[in-house]
């Protein structure tokens, strides 16, 4: 069928008998057949009629657009959401003549929407010299056929681009699943399996963060430590999958305690660390009150039974003299809690105040207190009492770490050393 933009025809072999091998193939449907929907845009009726014959009777599924605005639409070119139930083609057969919009400007839209899947673009013309095909492939045509159209090269051309299609999808497909398994992984390594909050690792990232994040800014912020009282009774007594119950139930107190820019983890053991950006340490101290009450009157329950318990908590915050950097914070907090311990647990203990006896019945001596008192939270002495079996199992190792050689002067147990058990009853 003649046309102004040429022509569309079968190509006859030697033989003559090129309707008698389209009729032989009429059954078979190349890669991307059958389910494949090819959009044929052309101006031309003649032109679509016969496209879309021989396309339909190979097995394929046809589309039309009569002009580049229609071609854009039935891609969702103009951001405009799909009609329900429409979908996209899976190849676009574009003539360059086109009103309102020409076939290069169609695939260029097309090629630049970053929203749309990989559509291949085939362009036919009877615009047929170097240039015009040098034209068409930079808008972003993936294909160049001129008219008169060979139908046989035609759909070999098509196949060769479905197959492309269908590998590319193949590809993006893998790369979601592995994306998918990759956030998995990452989800893995920084998060508790036993409570789901931040684990170690994850929690001295988000203090390095918050701490980088205050010093730029001139923030405050605060650390606080929490140790469940008398836990490996709970052990003995019920077993593991009891105190694993506990464990739970308390990480999501904390989570429900907590604001959401508060970050909340297991630091290891019993242990628990909030970090709290913006507080300052009497904020600080007040929320980690409110936890020690809401502790104090909650009943943890498992398997049928009901028990008790209470917490001990660490405070310390950043600026202050004696904390130069997040490892010191962390000493801070740890030996706020170890002194709550040692003072009978079941209470709030900051410490930039914190006291304690000297020698079993001495004046109480300030303990890296004031800002000028010239003691940092290395030089902090304790009185701990006897171990009682209690110790801090660390879940991930990590550079934040609060244990250290034990200090001199340190009455009673003194400051713990790697590995060592926790003093005073954890």
């Amino acid at each position: 069928m003649a046309g102004r933009h040429g022509t569309t025809r079968d190509a006859p072999g030697p033989d003559g008998a090129g309707e008698r091998r389209e009729s032989a193939a009429s059954d078979e449907t190349g890669p991307g057949g059958g389910n494949a929907r090819i959009l044929i845009v052309d101006d031309h009726a003649d032109n679509v009629i016969i496209l879309r014959d021989r396309l339909v009777a190979r097995g394929y599924a046809t589309m039309e657009a009569h002009d580049g605005e229609e071609a854009l639409r039935a891609v969702g070119g103009y951001d405009e959401p799909l009609p329900d139930g429409a979908v996209l083609p899976d190849l676009i057969l574009l003539d360059v003549m086109l009103p309102r919009i020409d076939g290069f400007e169609v695939a260029r839209r097309i090629k630049a929407n970053r929203s749309l899947p990989f559509i291949p673009i085939i362009i036919q013309t009877a615009l047929d010299t170097t240039e015009d095909m040098v034209v068409g492939l930079d808008a972003g045509a993936d294909d160049y056929i001129t008219k008169p159209i060979n139908f046989a090269e035609l759909e070999a051309r098509i196949r060769s681009l479905l197959r492309i299609k269908s590998l590319q999808e193949e590809v993006e497909r893998q790369k979601s699943e592995l994306s998918a398994i990759n956030d998995q992984l990452v989800r893995i390594a920084r998060t508790d399996g036993l409570t789901g909050i931040d684990n170690r690792r994850r929690l001295e990232e988000r203090l390095d963060e918050t701490f980088e994040h205050s010093r730029r800014l001139g923030e405050p912020f605060a650390c606080v430590m929490c140790d469940l009282d008398k836990f490996k009774s709970v052990n003995d007594d019920y077993g593991h999958q009891a105190g694993d119950a506990v464990l739970r139930q308390f990480a999501q107190l904390l989570r429900e305690q907590a604001r959401e820019i508060d970050r909340v983890g297991r630091y290891g053991g019993e242990e628990f660390m909030l970090i709290l950006p913006g507080a300052t340490v009497d904020a600080a101290v007040a929320f980690a009150e409110r936890v020690r009450k809401a502790v104090d009157g909650r009943t943890f329950s498992f398997a049928g039974a009901v028990i008790r318990r209470t917490v001990s908590c660490g405070v310390a915050a950043w600026p202050h003299p004696g904390i130069a950097d997040v490892a010191a914070l962390v000493r801070a907090a740890d030996d706020a809690l170890y002194a709550a311990k040692a003072q009978g647990r079941n209470r709030v203990v900051r410490w930039d105040v914190l006291t304690t006896q000297q020698g079993g019945g001495g004046a109480a001596e300030p303990m890296a207190d004031a800002p000028g008192s010239g003691r940092t939270a290395d030089d902090v002495p304790f009185d701990l009492r006897t171990d009682d079996g209690e110790q801090r199992s660390s879940v991930s190792s990590g550079s934040h770490g609060p244990d250290r050689p034990a200090s001199g002067g340190a009455v009673g147990g003194g400051l713990r050393t790697p590995g060592e058990n926790r003093g005073a009853a954890a």
